[in-house]
């Protein structure tokens, strides 16, 4: 996930006492929405404090999540950050953020397999030329749009969009779903018998 384009390790950020972040790559100053992206970009940054070299990384991701929270881009529901701050202070409180990690790991690995499984799915099926392949490209494109938050790239609001028909109005595309619908269900029955 983490990678760096131009130079080699994490870009430098520089945090000063004025609140302001300093990205040093650029030579300019940014704002944690530059950080946001540059993380869903898959860009490895390490954020230090200017005055005293601290290493402050942790605590400007975790007040990026809060800033997404709080602009209603909540992920995080109630009872897992009610679970999540009772396991401060317990005995697995050491375990959980390699947990955490293999999770979204996991969860990302997963994501991954059912897009290609779907995208094979309907590549092979006989509704590949149908205006059925065109409502799961759209389904897909809204899953893509779902998940982006987990997606190492993607831009928040970028996602793929469902593209339109090309200038079939909703009427058109119902009768055209609902012939669609009357020709397979022909071919089912005929299967049957």
């Amino acid at each position: 996930m983490k990678k760096t384009i131009p130079g080699d390790g994490p870009v430098t950020i520089k945090k000063y006492a004025n609140r302001r972040l300093y990205n040093t790559e650029t030579s300019s100053y940014i704002t944690l929405e530059h950080l946001a992206a540059m993380t869903r970009e898959g860009r490895d940054f390490k954020v230090l404090d200017a005055k005293t070299e601290e290493d402050i990384t942790h605590n400007i991701l975790t007040q990026i999540i809060m800033e997404e929270e709080q602009r209603g881009q909540t992920m995080l529901p109630v009872n897992f950050l009610r679970q999540l701050i009772a396991m401060y202070g317990d005995s697995m409180q050491a375990m959980v953020p390699g947990y955490l990690e293999a999770s979204m790991d996991s969860f990302r690995h997963n994501q991954q397999q059912f897009k290609s499984a779907v995208e094979g799915a309907f590549a092979q099926s006989p509704f590949a030329n149908t205006p059925f392949a065109e409502i799961a490209k759209q389904n897909m494109a809204m899953f893509e749009a779902a998940t982006a938050a987990f997606k190492p790239g993607a831009v928040p609001g970028g996602a793929a969009k469902p593209a339109p028909a090309a200038a079939m109005s909703k009427d058109d595309e119902i009768a055209a779903l609902k012939a669609e619908l009357g020709r397979l269900n022909e071919k089912i029955e005929k299967l049957g018998d």
